[in-house]
């Protein structure tokens, strides 16, 4: 198997990725995919996803209580961070569920032109209108599988721009606003609990649209929006993920609400919790909306880091640890071509009626 190495944000480091349950990762997605194809199933379904989550957050607490500070250093988390004391923090659900002190140890560009990434991960930048579909649709994704045809959305991000943000299970997995906006829809399409392991990304087709995911669909070209035009943002489920639980707090995490229809949701404000294991959230751009950080699309092109994602692509694709509420790119304008706006404005119509708003 091939290492997976991606570039630190901060320092510029190349970082070889010990990736969690590799070996198992490379057996379940080529031997046993091809060859017991109802045991992939069974191995991928919700219930077992539950199961492995089970044994391996909640099973046998009596010998892992008053371990907090333990577990949290095993687990490479700053207790620092967390807004709950480390002792408190005593079993491995509790940990990757932790809330910590964004507003102090994640800050954030103020200027409201930014879009900002919604968790502490590992994002993939590109453009579908650049990157060659046969790779996107056969190794992540294609928009009309990710964001379901009937709901009425693809033809507004055909030809956009993407970033693709993997929560590995260390990570803190509250998933933040990554624009300032108006909800019109937001719908969960079922599926499997496939790994986010990029092994499995690369073994199966299309694998982030076959799992069970969570869209929101968001028009920031409204008053203190981010003017960053319609953006999709996709919560994606994967392996021992129980549940996408939303709950949006505009000031911490207090007073939390599921998002609905027709509400102002601010940038950089928790959304929504992952439970538990890794995952990956997908943000969808207009075309010509948005420009990426000059360092992410540097970082993306690097020819000196050996990145599984560039396999058989014939150019680089790297990834970028970054955290959650740092700046990935900024709006190019906030003008609204005519066309943009009249079949935006329609969409906000059905969008509204449909969810009786």
């Amino acid at each position: 198997m091939n290492i997976h190495q991606y570039v630190v944000r901060e320092t510029g480091e190349i970082v070889t990725e010990k990736l969690i349950g590799d070996r198992l990762v490379h057996l379940l997605y080529n031997p046993v995919r091809e060859h017991a194809p109802a045991m992939f199933n069974a191995l991928t379904s919700s219930r077992m996803s539950s199961l492995l989550g089970y044994f391996h957050f909640d099973f046998d607490l009596d010998q892992r209580r008053g371990k907090g500070l333990e577990l949290l250093t095993k687990m490479g988390v700053d207790w620092q961070e967390c807004v709950d004391s480390p002792h408190t923090l005593d079993t491995p659900r509790k940990v990757f569920e932790r809330k910590i002190r964004y507003w102090d140890m994640r800050p954030m560009d103020q200027d409201p032109l930014a879009v900002v990434s919604p968790a502490d991960a590992k994002v993939l930048i590109g453009s579908l209108g650049t990157t060659p579909a046969l790779f996107i649709k056969e190794k992540f994704f294609s928009v009309v599988e990710l964001l379901g045809m009937e709901q009425g959305w693809v033809d507004d991000f055909e030809e956009g721009d993407f970033a693709v943000f993997r929560l590995t299970p260390d990570k803190y997995h509250y998933n933040h606003l990554p624009v300032s906006g108006r909800v019109l829809d937001t719908y969960e399409l079922g599926g499997r609990y496939h790994s986010c392991n990029p092994g499995a990304v690369l073994a199966l087709a299309s694998l982030y649209a076959k799992n069970k995911r969570v869209v929101t669909i968001i028009d920031t070209d409204v008053e203190n929006g981010s003017q960053v035009g319609l953006v999709a943002m996709i919560e994606v489920v994967a392996l021992m993920i129980g549940d996408i639980v939303q709950c949006y707090s505009g000031l911490r995490y207090d007073d939390a609400l599921p998002v609905r229809p027709g509400m102002f949701v601010e940038k950089g404000c928790p959304k929504s919790l992952y439970r538990p294991g890794s995952s990956t959230d997908i943000l969808l751009f207009q075309p010509g909306r948005l420009t990426f950080s000059e360092d992410l699309r540097m970082n993306a092109c690097r020819r000196d880091v050996q990145s599984r994602f560039s396999s058989g692509l014939g150019h680089p694709l790297v990834e970028t640890d970054i955290r959650v509420r740092a700046t990935v790119g900024r709006a190019n304008s906030g003008r609204v071509w005519p066309v943009q706006k009249c079949r935006r404005e329609n969409w906000i119509t059905d969008c509204l009626k449909k969810k009786g708003t």
